[in-house]
This record gives structure tokens, sequence and C-alpha cells, in this order.
């Protein structure tokens, strides 16, 4: 497994060890002892999910405030375009991006840490998202900021419009979201 830093140090690129041959591959997507030997992190991830979209489908930009997740994200299939936000005040690094392609053919993943908002849209016609968090889910606790806010300006591979939940198309713009210290 390679871990590299991303230009927000703390958003970590991780490529697995693949074993292939004429049969197919193998990799372990996860082993808690090597990913915490290898990051210096020291996580304990209590949620699995996973999530279908179709060519376009933008998801975000997603985070909870008062029990914030982190998340190691990695695709089943297909290829999305996945975004990190800085949204910790006291950061060098607030409100900048961070922005990768994970496919099926990469087999990359990204870590967010807790204090990030996490987005992505679909590059393929359909894509299969899995990721780990190290909080459970908390309703009440979810934000939303806007997709296309111009203080973030990210440059999504969007193909025309995007598409969007009725939770994605009210987010909050970065000026006026509840944000970490």
């Amino acid at each position: 497994m390679k871990v590299e830093n991303t230009a927000i140090p703390e958003v970590l690129l991780i490529t697995p060890t693949v074993f292939g041959d004429d049969r197919g591959f193998f990799y372990e997507s996860y082993n808690h002892k090597v990913f915490n030997e290898k990051t210096g992190l020291n996580l304990n991830f209590v949620q699995d999910n996973h999530s279908r979209s179709q060519k376009n489908v933008l998801r975000g930009l997603h985070y909870q405030i008062g029990k914030p997740q982190g998340k190691l994200i990695r695709v089943l299939r297909g290829a999305i375009q996945d975004v990190a936000v800085d949204l910790r005040r006291s950061s060098p690094t607030f409100a900048k991006s961070v922005s990768y392609i994970l496919s099926e053919e990469n087999r990359q993943q990204l870590w967010i840490p807790e204090g990030f908002a996490h987005g992505f849209v679909v590059l393929s016609d359909i894509a299969e998202v899995v990721y780990k968090t190290t909080a459970y889910y908390a309703p009440s606790e979810e934000r939303c900021i806007i997709w296309n806010d111009p203080d973030i300006a990210i440059a999504w591979q969007i193909e025309g419009q995007p598409i969007l939940s009725t939770k994605d198309t009210i987010g909050k713009s970065l000026k006026e979201a509840e944000l970490f210290s």
C-alpha cells in the first residue's frame, strides 16, 4: 500500500498493492494494522456505506458538525471525481479543496479526516462508491454546503448540469454554513 499526502496534508491518497494475473486480481482494500502503520493514524471505523449513482449525479458537499466523520472512500464500479474541502477555520488550508479521480481501474482510495466536507460527481455511466466512516450517521448533525460555492470554486468535471438531490440544491454557502473552529 502506498500513501501520499495531497495538497492538504491531512487528506491522503492511498493506492493498494494489487496482485493480478490471467484469472483477475486480488488486493486488500482495507487492513486495520497496515492502514494505521502506513498512515500514522489510529482509527476505528464504525460504519460502511455504499451508494450507486448515474452519470452527472453530484452528491455533496456533506459533513456532520457535532459528530464529525472521517471517511475512507473507494469506487467499486465506474469512476468519480472525489472532492474534500477543509472546513476548519483555524487551518492554513481553510476553504481549500483537493480533487482526485477514483475508479475501479486505479483502485485508489481517499482518506478525508474529520473537519472536511466531502462530495463527488459521477464521471462514468454508473458508479458504485463505498466508504468507511469513523462516526455513525447522525441526521441532526448533517450539514451541506452548496456544490458550486464561489468561495470554494471547485473545478467540477461535469458535462452539463449536475443531477442533485433536494438536500444538495439547498446547501448553504461557505459564508452562511456552520463550520469547525
